[in-house]
């Protein structure tokens, strides 16, 4: 009798342990779930937002001036500006330095902006001894160039260091565009254990580009290295705080193609209070758009933040067939109002969110090679939380009585119509 009862007490308590961590815990059944989605979480991280390009230009910069062995940068597009030239001449300088200095950018970012690095522009760069790499050139049929584009945004320094998020390399993350006003977007600078994860996503990309290995010694910090920490960098939003668990999830169109659409969708379904997003292109392949209907039939506040502003046409029509179906549902939409919210961010029950390149359409959860960053930390949440509630003021909530007088019935037949062709868009 007393075992029976001794192995009563045992199960009840095991029962009651699972019961406590999952109506406390969502945190740590998202990072189980994401471990198994193959995201590679490292401990003893610090994080700082950067949500404006003021902010992440500046912090960049500095960091670079500072840069003692290696900066490498991949982007999807670096823009031929101010900010471009700028950034250029500061590398020209660091090579000189000795500092080894890698570039990969994606040629159909390049020539799909309007301010596009030419041949010459390249020459110039190979010519002051600055690698630089263009992934997968646009060449004659140029359909078959369509796909698996490189959309990441990543800088690396001197091990210590890395840079990520939805921004490029552009002045007009600083000054905005005629046509849409301020252009928000998302960084975040990381330090600790997560930074030799993005030197390796990069070295990764820059064997595929080159044939080529890079060695090891390149990179790996020495301790002359060491002795110097990095100064008038923007402090973290959370102190001192440096034991961040954070997670990189990184989109590889054969290695990993899965990873961060089945993050998005396990991180929705382990929300038990709130979800809040923000996300430029809101197309939704069908998988992510029924974890947001399962969430509000648990009951999950769901919060989307779309913007009234956007670089392509067919998305914002798209978008809105979404966000009507998501409102009668019991979403809250909110369309921003101030300029074009290009910010990539989710945040969940106010103990996790996510920071990266990726939007939540077909392109970033299909085809591109994307990154994103999942943090498992309730400051480095509520601070993004923050700036989502103060967004809200510049915002507009979407009410069936305003819906029709935001969409004429024209642009509301084009959304129900290319909805149909959301695997290509």
């Amino acid at each position: 009798m007393f075992k029976w009862r001794l192995r009563f007490c045992w199960v009840w308590l095991l029962a009651m342990a699972a019961l406590v961590a999952r109506a406390g815990g969502s945190d740590s059944l998202t990072v189980e779930d994401l471990k198994e989605n193959g995201v590679h979480f490292t401990p003893d991280n610090r994080v700082t937002l950067l949500p404006s390009g003021t902010e992440k230009f500046d912090d960049l910069f500095r960091a670079i001036e500072q840069a003692r062995k290696y900066v490498y940068l991949e982007y999807f597009n670096l823009r031929n500006d101010s900010i471009g030239k700028a950034l250029f001449t500061l590398l020209d300088r660091k090579e000189r330095e000795g500092v080894k200095v890698r570039v990969i950018y994606d040629d159909f970012g390049n020539v799909s902006n309007d301010r596009p690095l030419r041949k010459r522009h390249l020459r110039q760069l190979k010519s002051r001894h600055i690698d630089v790499e263009v992934f997968d050139p646009v060449v004659f049929p140029w359909l078959n160039h369509a796909f698996h584009r490189d959309h990441r945004k990543i800088v690396v320094i001197d091990d210590r260091l890395a840079y990520t998020g939805g921004m490029n390399v552009a002045d007009y993350y600083i000054h905005g565009r005629p046509e849409f006003g301020q252009w928000r977007d998302m960084h975040i600078r990381v330090e600790g254990g997560a930074v030799p994860v993005y030197r390796d996503i990069f070295c990764r990309m820059w064997e595929r580009c080159t044939g080529e290995k890079i060695d090891s010694t390149e990179y790996l910090p020495d301790s002359l290295t060491r002795q110097f920490p990095f100064r008038g960098l923007k402090p973290s939003d959370c102190g001192d705080s440096a034991d961040i668990l954070l997670g990189v999830a990184n989109r590889e169109p054969r290695r990993s193609p899965k990873v961060i659409r089945r993050s998005y969708i396990d991180a929705m379904d382990n929300a038990q209070h709130c979800i809040q997003i923000v996300n430029p292109y809101f197309t939704l392949v069908p998988s992510v758009k029924k974890a947001l209907y399962r969430a509000l039939e648990r009951g999950v506040k769901v919060e989307i933040m779309l913007s009234t502003k956007c670089d392509v046409k067919v998305s914002p029509d798209v978008a809105a067939y979404h966000a009507k179906r998501l409102m009668k549902r019991g979403a809250d939409i909110y369309y921003y109002e101030d300029g074009f919210h290009h910010s990539k961010v989710m945040m969940v029950d106010s103990s996790f969110c996510t920071v990266g390149s990726a939007n939540l359409n077909s392109r970033s959860l299909k085809y591109d090679y994307e990154v994103n960053a999942f943090i498992i930390d309730s400051c480095t949440t509520r601070s993004l939380q923050s700036i989502f509630e103060a967004d809200k003021e510049r915002s507009t909530l979407l009410t069936p009585e305003n819906w029709k007088k935001r969409r004429s019935f024209g642009r509301r037949f084009m959304g129900w119509f290319y909805h149909f062709l959301v695997p290509l868009i």
